[in-house]
């Protein structure tokens, strides 16, 4: 559901090399001839097939197999994480509306957009079937609250950097596909910060234009990398990991778990797509 609602959201004409779902049906409007514009129905098609499978994910937890009480409590877990993403999807938009360059503000859209619902509360619900408690005031909750947000963080923050200097072989994506969709990223708020008043006005100037060719991509990765941003993020997806491995170390956590956390952990940081 939420990727594909996040490539409408996005403009976004492929995932992992292939077409996105809303061009997907856009390509199927056309071949087959149908009446009246191939475009509003792909949009209106990935929309439905969004909400579809939103739908299948309530199915998949009701159907799982768990326990009246078990799924009473994931429940609880699960309509958190759901508000949380659709919160978190209305920020990233809401920010590139405004048009803001605040590194504080493009974190938060970084932690309820990626940070909760990839990491923390899939955890919290593993917590809520294996303990039979969906309580916020269970110990182990916190740490492993303390593990999942910065790493949530840390694994967006990855993907911003892929989304601008990723190899488009490996992602899947168009070279700087987040250029072209105006991304306010955490990463585009310290290039904006950091950059002289002539980098500023060209990463204002290109920002979220669609028809942005190769050569002046270029142009504006060369100004991020200039900026001090891209060593910047690292630097911050490399603090952040740590945060969360000390936190993975935790009595609260069984041990025999800490090298599955550890290998999470390594996983969305240091991927390539």
């Amino acid at each position: 559901c939420a990727l594909i609602h996040d490539d409408v959201m996005d403009g976004s004409d492929t995932r992992r090399n292939k077409p996105a779902i809303h061009k997907l049906f856009e390509s199927l409007h056309d071949d087959s001839s149908y009446q009246g514009n191939s475009e509003r129905f792909g949009l209106a098609s990935a929309i439905l097939l969004g909400d579809l499978a939103l739908v299948w994910a309530d199915r998949l937890l009701v159907e799982s197999g768990v326990t009246r009480e078990e799924f009473i409590n994931a429940q609880s877990v699960f309509s958190d994480m759901r508000d949380e993403l659709m919160a978190g999807q209305y920020l990233d938009v809401l920010e590139g509306a405004l048009a803001t360059t605040s590194v504080e503000r493009s974190l938060k859209v970084a932690r309820f957009k990626s940070g909760k619902y990839s990491i923390e509360r899939p955890l919290h619900l593993g917590v809520a079937i294996a303990l039979g408690s969906p309580s916020k005031d269970n110990p182990l909750n916190w740490k492993l609250s303390e593990f999942g947000l910065p790493l949530g963080e840390a694994f967006q923050l990855r993907d911003d950097l892929l989304g601008i200097f990723g190899d488009p072989d490996i992602t899947g994506k168009p070279a700087g596909d987040d250029l072209r969709e105006g991304k306010r990223t955490v990463l585009m708020a310290m290039a904006m910060e950091r950059t002289t008043d002539a980098g500023r006005t060209e990463l204002i100037s290109y920002l979220g234009r669609p028809d942005l060719s190769h050569e002046i991509i270029e142009v504006l990765r060369g100004i991020i990398i200039d900026s001090g941003a891209v060593e910047s993020v690292e630097g911050l997806i490399e603090k952040l990991t740590y945060d969360a491995l000390q936190a993975s170390q935790s009595h609260e956590i069984a041990p025999d778990a800490h090298d599955l956390l550890s290998a999470l952990a390594a996983s969305a940081t240091a991927r390539k797509s």
